[in-house]
């Protein structure tokens, strides 16, 4: 891809052969800014480009100035063999070299008129240069981020302008437009525009770059940080409330579980049938071994064990197993039949016991037995 930057012309003097001589600084390291269009991303307003040192001083790149050609303004084309004569007012000698992060250049203009134009105010010179694009974001040693990395960088020519877009040590823009891409610049006060205020910056709002002062970038940063801090808080608070339903669900989630276990584990009707028929069996049971045996409020095992210690005594269930009790239990009650007061009178020779009951002469004369001394 081709691209422009710009400076002025410095520190100029005449040889005796009519010559000027000059010295330019021309490319820099670090961080430029690009519109997408220009560069072929059209889906980015702006692109931050970083032109790493090792590249704009690599030894190939330093080279490609040597004897490049200067022309009045920039070319429709690239400057080759072909149209060298027609379009080369002078050249770069070969002695570039790095000035901080600047490449300087000797530079020799050698056409008459376009001496008289440098003598006559037209002073800018901006480079124009093929080099390589790496879209492969990331962040400067001194921790600025980039889009892209600017590589294999290689001089083409010098243009002679009338004046860069913002200023003597800015990057041209305007006149890049029919040759190659120009970034966006950060101007500076020069003396053909003294109403431009000193260090004006570029800043990158919404993806929109502004040109301002130090202090309006101070602003503008603080007013960015502001809103990030906000951003933040916001996400914080999102985060602790999906956090705080998460946690909400999950004791919801254990409740359900836990009515579903109690629900489970309640006895059915038919297992109170059956606890019900159980009970009243262990209970007929231990009342036929003995009905003077307490039974309320008594649980299973302890009704085994009354039983137990009525016919055994208490040495029998001393230190013994709730299981061992039960078999003693059943034993006991294999064969006991339940208790029959009524019965019981029938079966005894005596029936003084109910000879003056009235209800006892009913149980006599329903079982066809003739009361005594009647």
């Amino acid at each position: 891809m081709q691209f422009t930057d710009a400076v002025t012309v410095a520190g100029t003097r005449r040889t005796d052969d009519g010559y000027l001589v000059a010295t330019a600084k021309c490319v820099r390291a670090g961080i430029q800014i690009y519109t997408g269009d220009e560069l072929g991303k059209p889906d980015m307003k702006v692109v931050r480009v970083y032109r790493p040192a090792e590249e704009v001083f690599a030894r190939d790149s330093l080279q490609s100035f040597s004897h490049a050609p200067i022309t009045i303004n920039h070319p429709s084309e690239q400057v080759t063999a072909d149209n060298w004569k027609a379009l080369s007012v002078g050249e770069v000698s070969t002695a570039a070299k790095q000035v901080d992060d600047w490449i300087e250049l000797p530079l020799i203009f050698k056409d008459a008129a376009a001496i008289s134009q440098i003598e006559s105010g037209k002073r800018e010179l901006s480079a124009g240069y093929v080099a390589d694009f790496d879209f492969t974001a990331g962040v400067t040693p001194s921790g600025e981020p980039y889009d892209a990395v600017q590589r294999s960088i290689r001089i083409n020519h010098l243009a002679l302008v009338d004046k860069a877009r913002a200023g003597s040590q800015a990057r041209v823009g305007d006149s890049a437009n029919t040759w190659g891409a120009a970034p966006i610049t950060q101007p500076t006060a020069d003396e053909r525009n003294r109403n431009m205020p000193d260090n004006l910056r570029t800043v990158v709002v919404d993806g929109l770059s502004v040109q301002t002062t130090d202090q309006g970038a101070q602003a503008i940063d603080k007013l960015q940080k502001a809103v990030a801090d906000a951003e933040k808080r916001f996400t914080d608070a999102d985060a602790a409330h999906k956090a705080e339903i998460t946690k909400k669900d999950e004791e919801i989630g254990s409740l359900k579980a836990d009515k579903k276990k109690l629900e489970d584990a309640a006895p059915k009707p038919e297992d109170i049938d059956r606890m019900v028929a159980d009970r009243a069996a262990l209970v007929t049971a231990a009342k036929a071994v003995d009905e003077k045996i307490v039974t309320d409020g008594k649980s299973d095992a302890d009704i085994r064990k009354a039983v137990v210690t009525a016919r055994l005594g208490d040495e029998a269930v001393k230190d013994v197993s709730d299981a061992e009790v039960t078999g003693m239990f059943k034993a006991l009650t294999k064969d006991a039949k339940p208790n029959d007061t009524v019965r019981d009178a029938l079966r005894t020779q005596d029936h003084s016991i109910v000879a003056n009951d009235a209800w006892g002469d009913a149980v006599f004369a329903s079982a066809g037995v003739q009361k005594k001394g009647a």
